[in-house]
């Protein structure tokens, strides 16, 4: 018997007379850290983008296909990875290449695409944490990890929730999560930071709006 038997073994023979009724799982925890408006949560989220060295831009889905040609443009994009039913209308201004998402398409076939655009399931204030499901408008998770520029498409305020507790509530479990939090990053021992590794090297997130937006700029990170 190793070490890990032997330590389910005791929490086997501790719950041995305790049923599920009497004992019940405890959630007291905040759902929500502090009182904020709508705008200021999606102010919150815009701010742990940047944070986290993601590039934040705000715009109305009227604007968003001029915003895609023009991110994709400064670039230099010659390919775009497109997951099988993002709205057609987002890249009718895109002058590149469309890659659509195949299960055949190998990983060096994905790494020679220059940029990926998706949406996303929900976008997290409180973490400025963007978490992908795998619906049909995000693509397999594969597309996301592979390609350097990732362009993520969040709608205001439909998908933006304060915190993970009700984050969590809009997902899942059964799905293909990926939970991102800025660009690609690790470091070593001396705390020297190197984006890219499992992941693209640059993350822009698009917050778009159905009305005008207050402020039309951009959050970057320094």
């Amino acid at each position: 018997m190793n070490s890990r038997e032997r330590i389910l073994g005791r929490v086997r023979r501790a719950l041995a007379d305790v049923s599920a009724d009497e004992a019940p799982i405890t959630r007291d925890y905040l759902r929500e850290h502090g009182q904020r408006t709508v705008a200021e949560t999606v102010d919150l989220l815009a701010e742990n983008l940047a944070d986290y060295r993601a590039v934040v831009h705000r715009c109305t889905d009227d604007e968003l296909p001029d915003v895609l040609m023009r991110l994709l443009a400064e670039r230099g994009t010659r390919s775009v990875l497109v997951p099988p039913e993002l709205p057609p209308h987002w890249l009718k201004a895109v002058d590149a290449t469309r890659v659509h998402d195949r299960a055949v398409s190998t990983p060096h076939e994905l790494d020679r695409v220059d940029s990926v655009v998706t949406g996303c399931a929900v976008a997290i204030a409180e973490t400025g944490t963007i978490v992908l499901d795998g619906s049909p408008d995000q693509g397999r998770r594969r597309i996301t990890l592979v390609p350097d520029h990732h362009i993520c498409v969040v709608r205001v305020p439909g998908q933006v929730v304060s915190s993970v507790p009700q984050g969590l509530e809009r997902l899942d479990p059964a799905r293909p999560l990926t939970w991102i939090s800025g660009p690609s990053a690790t470091s070593d021992i001396e705390l020297d930071r190197v984006e890219g590794v499992h992941g693209p090297r640059t993350l822009e997130v698009i917050l778009v709006t159905e009305d005008r937006p207050r402020d039309q700029g951009r959050i970057e990170s320094t």
